[in-house]
């Protein structure tokens, strides 16, 4: 009964993962100014939870002692939405996702000195075979063009997300998942929202649906599903099994921009597969 509310908890985990994966397609269909999309993202997305978190009758109330960490977690994620949203803009669907992709190895360096839990040797040598993998991916990056300001913006953005990965652990304990959610796409919604007046905003008119879908499967549903996971799984362990997401990405990326990977990409791809399996056979026993 064990092993299968734990498989099922991994494949929840692995859902979250292909729903998130949606934002680098998204991220580079939808032609709006970054801050106005994440803006109009997290107010969509917000709208939609608070109408689920009172459907269910879910609590909003939080303690004051836990307030600045749920505002400074609602910081990072905006600032790693919007680091990564330029890495995508930079580049492509394969570059944006996977130089986040460094934020497993952040987070297995961070996690044990940050929440006092026990180092792992294996967590190091799997997220080394992510980092292999993306080696793989782009093996020719070229320091002088703009791939190479992709990448900087992407392991920018790979910082905050493990920082904020690793400081709602020690509240999601405390509240259901999707409140916090909630509060985080305020505190985005807010610093993002002058921007929507300064910036143009007038493509969200023909592009109101590819957004709304962003805010709806990405964020509402994929990151929500992805923050509950944290009460079941270490954050490094749930960051390793999330090494999945540039895979589902980059397929994203084939069927609906027609971004085709070169041999190197898929080579990559299966080390990070690789090191997704090893880490979810390892959770399972």
């Amino acid at each position: 009964m064990q092993k299968n509310l734990h498989l099922r908890n991994i494949l929840e985990l692995n859902l979250a993962m292909l729903l998130i994966s949606t934002s680098g397609a998204l991220g580079r269909y939808i032609n709006m100014p970054v801050p106005v999309i994440i803006g109009f993202r997290a107010l969509m997305a917000g709208v939609l939870l608070f109408a689920f978190c009172k459907w269910k009758g879910i609590s909003f109330r939080t303690g004051s002692k836990d307030r600045p960490t749920i505002i400074l977690s609602g910081i990072l994620m905006g600032l790693h939405w919007i680091t990564y949203f330029y890495a995508l803009k930079l580049s492509n669907v394969a570059i944006g996702m996977l130089s986040i992709f460094t934020y497993p190895v952040i987070t297995a360096l961070l996690e044990p000195l940050l929440l006092k839990t026990k180092f792992q040797k294996v967590h190091l040598l799997l997220t080394l075979l992510v980092l292999l993998g993306i080696y793989f991916l782009v093996p020719d990056l070229d320091f002088t063009n703009s791939y190479t300001k992709a990448v900087i913006l992407g392991v920018v953005s790979a910082l905050c997300y493990a920082l904020r990965n690793i400081i709602m652990k020690t509240k999601v304990g405390n509240y259901d998942g999707s409140v916090l959610m909630w509060y985080q796409l305020v505190i985005v919604s807010i610093f993002l929202l002058p921007f929507l007046f300064i910036m143009d905003s007038s493509g969200i008119k023909e592009q109101w649906l590819p957004t709304l879908t962003l805010a709806l499967l990405t964020t509402a549903i994929g990151h929500t599903l992805f923050l509950a996971s944290f009460k079941r799984f270490s954050i490094t362990t749930a960051s390793i099994i999330s090494s999945i997401q540039p895979i589902y990405g980059i397929i994203l990326g084939m069927i609906f921009l027609g971004e085709i990977p070169v041999l190197s990409t898929i080579l990559g791809g299966i080390l990070i597969l690789i090191s997704v399996m090893i880490e979810s056979v390892r959770t399972y026993k």
